[in-house]
Parts: C-alpha cells; structure tokens; sequence
C-alpha cells in the first residue's frame, strides 16, 4: 500500500476540527475579561448539550422520515426503532451530564452569572426544534408559541436567517406524533383494515368487547374488595365505574371510534401475537424515548434549584418553578393513557382470526 504523503493525511484533529472547536470555549467574540475556569466548566457543559441537541435532531429526522409514510415496510421497523434507542441513550447520558453542573457552587457561579444578561436556556433552539419534531404542543409552554418566538428573536438579529428557515420547515410538517397516530390507525384490528367496507364494525365490537371485558372484571374486583374488608361498595363501585367511563372517553372521544386509540389498545392487548411484536416494540421505545426526556428535566430543574434556589432565571422565567412545570409536558399522550384501561389477557377474548396475525414465511 503506498504511503500518503504527510501534507495529505488524515488526522485525528483534523478530522475533528479540534482547533476551531476548541477556540468556542472563551465567550462571544470580545468577552472581557476571558472566562473563568467556572464560567469556562459552565460554557463546555451546554456547548456539548447543543451537539448532543444536534445528533438527537438528526436522528429523530431519520426516524421521521420512515414513520411519515403512508405504509412502513416491516423491514425496516427495526431501523426506526434504534434510531428512538439512540435517542433515549443521548437523553439518559444528558441526564448524567448535569451531575457536572452539580460541582459549581452556587457562589462560584454568582461570580459570573450577570455576565450571562438576559440570555436563557428557552432560547436553545435546538431543543425547541426537537420539541417540535416529536410534537409537543405550544400550548404546553404557558401558550408561547416556539416559532413565534423564533421569529421575534429572528427580527433582533439574535438567530439567522438560516435558523428560522429551518424551524419555519420543522413547524410546516406533520410531527413525529401526528404520523405515529396515522400509522396507529392503520392497525389491522381483527384483521380489518383501515378502508374496508366493515371495518367501522369490525372495530366498533372490538371496543365493545374490551369495555364489556373491563365491566366484567370491575364487578370481580368490587366483589373481592367487599370481600375482604377493604371497602364498601357503595365507595368502591363509583371508582370503578369511572374507569370505565374514561375508557369510554379515550376509545370514542365525543362518541366518535378513535381509531388510532383503538389500534394502539389492540396492539398492546395482543401483544404477544407475532405480526405485532415489532408495533409493541416500537410503542415502547417511544414511551421510553419521553420517560429518558422527562428524567433529563429533572435533573435539570433540581440542579438549578441547587444552585440558584427559587430566584427569577436570567431570562426572566420563573426559573426551578418553570422548569418544574416542564415535567407535566406529555407529548405521546396517548401511549401512557392506554396503559390506564388495559386488562390481562385471560379476560379479553380470543380473535376470530388469529392466523392473521401469524409468522409469514414463504418456504
């Protein structure tokens, strides 16, 4: 093999661009005086949030991609579902990263914090981008809108032209939500698809049969309770009957069939059939992809509480209080919610067809 000329081989820094990288830890251009080694600490920790922003964003574009399709080939759920994966470890390994925030002291990082002005963690918008991308509501953030104020802070200059382009496009697009409740509804439910001509009924009787199963159960349930002295029924039976009524709510919102709601509990209620194994698996990355994305609010809003306490965020936020809100944020509502109205398998009946849902091979 012949020898590449020194002038032209590849090396580990160049390939990095560790020299320009490592000229991005000293502030903005004319930061006087030169940051500290706790100012340094504080700028390397959210520098390297916003490349692991930048890697989660590329992934869940990827997963995107796939998942917005009007049909998804069985081959390739497996590429959806470790795109999700690689995302939930990012977030956990996120999670962790705070732990290095945690060895600032609050007065250690008083001596600079005005130096940060009014700048704020809100305006990572990376981490709005990939908010918006899985689906979250704007509602959710106090009723501000994201691109809104992507825009606004567009018009002062303090974004480019570039960035609120490639939000605009983000925004314009159906979510990684929305196409995962259009792919929930092209579930086979008793090997009924989505547009054929019965499928209104197929899936009709098969909610049905789930709240007559759950109504079944709940009287087995006040029975038992009563039973063994750990209740009245005149108290239990109002609990028990509210559940149901949710599940009611949750599979007819209005009393319209949600057939993604429906798909999503059959799914989860057959789980053990095999053409269903990779759509379980696939549920559960996304709910592990939001718990991994919950766990790293945590522990960023108890990192600040330890440091500033309960005072106001530099930006003007409530601060540790807006981010404690952010832990209600929910953005695949109904992966959790159906959690809610399931029932073990022995009480559900049994499908008419199961061979639908068998191993295909064609030997």
């Amino acid at each position: 093999m012949a020898e590449v000329p020194s002038g032209q081989r590849m090396t580990y820094g160049g390939y990095l661009r560790l020299e320009e990288l490592l000229q991005l830890q000293e502030g903005p251009e004319g930061y006087l005086p030169q940051p500290c080694n706790d100012e340094k600490h504080f700028i390397i920790v959210h520098q390297a949030f916003e490349l692991w922003f930048k890697l989660i964003i590329s992934e869940l574009k990827c997963a995107h991609a796939i998942l917005n399709s009007d049909k998804v080939e069985e081959k390739v759920m497996p590429k959806l579902v470790h795109h999700l994966e690689r995302v939930t470890s990012i977030f956990s390994l996120m999670s962790q990263q705070w732990k290095v925030m945690e060895t600032l002291a609050p007065q250690e990082f008083l001596a600079f914090r005005d130096r940060l002005g009014t700048s704020s963690g809100f305006e990572s918008w990376q981490m709005r981008e990939l908010e918006v991308l899985l689906g979250l509501e704007h509602e959710t953030h106090g009723g501000m809108n994201p691109l809104t104020h992507m825009r606004k802070l567009a018009e002062e200059g303090k974004v480019s032209k570039s960035v609120l382009e490639n939000f605009e496009n983000v925004s314009s697009q159906p979510s990684i939500r929305e196409s995962l409740e259009d792919w929930l509804s092209r579930t086979p439910i008793n090997g009924s698809l989505s547009g054929d001509d019965n499928d209104s009924e197929v899936v009709s009787k098969f909610i049905d049969s789930h709240i007559s199963a759950m109504k079944k159960h709940s009287e087995h349930v006040i029975s038992h309770i009563v039973k063994i002295g750990h209740g009245v029924e005149s108290q239990v039976r109002p609990r028990m009957e509210a559940s149901i009524t949710q599940a009611e709510s949750f599979l007819r919102p209005e009393g319209v069939v949600n057939r993604s709601r429906a798909g999503l509990l059959f799914i989860e209620s057959y789980r053990e059939l095999p053409l269903l194994s990779w759509p379980r698996i696939l549920i559960d990355s996304f709910v592990e992809l939001e718990q991994s994305m919950l766990l790293f609010r945590n522990s960023h809003a108890r990192m600040v509480e330890r440091m500033i306490g309960r005072r106001m965020g530099t930006g003007g936020s409530s601060g540790v209080d807006y981010l404690d809100a952010t832990l209600k944020y929910r953005i695949f509502v109904d992966l959790w919610a159906v959690r809610t109205i399931l029932i073990k398998r022995d009480n559900l009946k049994d499908l008419s067809n199961p061979e639908y849902y068998g191993f295909n091979s064609n030997n």
